[in-house]
């Protein structure tokens, strides 16, 4: 039951959230007024379950290649580590990036971060450290919404460029082959043995971040 509850308060939590916050057409259109291109956009990540990525990976990265193809960013953070499954979440975003014909050089791996505040936060300063400024994050309306209280409190520069459904469904689905195995981590621990899911939830809410690093 106390979990049962728990579960409740989250999704009415974070419903809430998403009910007040800008629409991903206002968002965009207000980065792109900001700047015409980024140095760098943030990809948040999500579990691979092999053999291929799902819906949810494939709309993210093709998002991030369409805002890298058509000028819009110059490079891709792919955030990530292997959380809920024995893959590095970024690097198997990467290996379908680079299938869709993106340069690795402009792909940049982010691998610590285990929650979506994590992957914002960790990207940012790792972008802010190579000397980028102009940081976008892109990923799907649903997370924008979730996490977009979290950056403009803690990230006050950060942009948004969230995925158009409408220009989405435009753009070319592939279902490119990647060579996944030997990316695979022996001895994997999911989250959920390691984790209780108060704690997760804490750390969903940016709660384990150090953020005087």
């Amino acid at each position: 039951m106390y979990k049962f509850l728990l579960s409740l308060f989250s999704f009415i939590l974070f419903s809430a959230c998403a009910l007040f916050q800008p629409s991903a057409k206002k968002l965009t259109n207000r980065a792109l007024s900001a700047n015409k291109q980024y140095d760098a956009v943030i990809v948040p990540g999500v579990p691979f379950l092999e053999p291929k990525w799902d819906r949810t990976m494939q709309m993210r990265v093709i998002w991030a290649i369409h805002l890298y193809k058509t000028g819009i960013a110059k490079k891709i953070i792919m955030s990530g580590s292997s959380v809920y499954s024995p893959y590095v979440e970024a690097q198997i975003m990467k290996l379908y990036a680079i299938e869709y014909g993106v340069a690795a050089d402009d792909i940049i791996i982010e691998d610590k971060a285990q929650h979506s505040t994590e992957n914002i936060w960790y990207s940012y300063k790792l972008a802010k450290s190579l000397g980028y400024q102009k940081i976008a994050l892109s990923t799907d309306p649903f997370q924008t919404r979730m996490t977009y209280r979290f950056g403009k409190r803690r990230l006050k520069d950060l942009n948004y460029l969230p995925v158009i459904f409408d220009t989405l469904k435009t753009l070319q689905h592939l279902e490119p082959e990647i060579k996944f195995q030997s990316y695979k981590i022996e001895n994997f621990i999911p989250i959920t043995e390691t984790q209780s899911f108060w704690y997760r939830f804490k750390g969903t809410m940016g709660k384990h971040i150090n953020f005087k690093e």
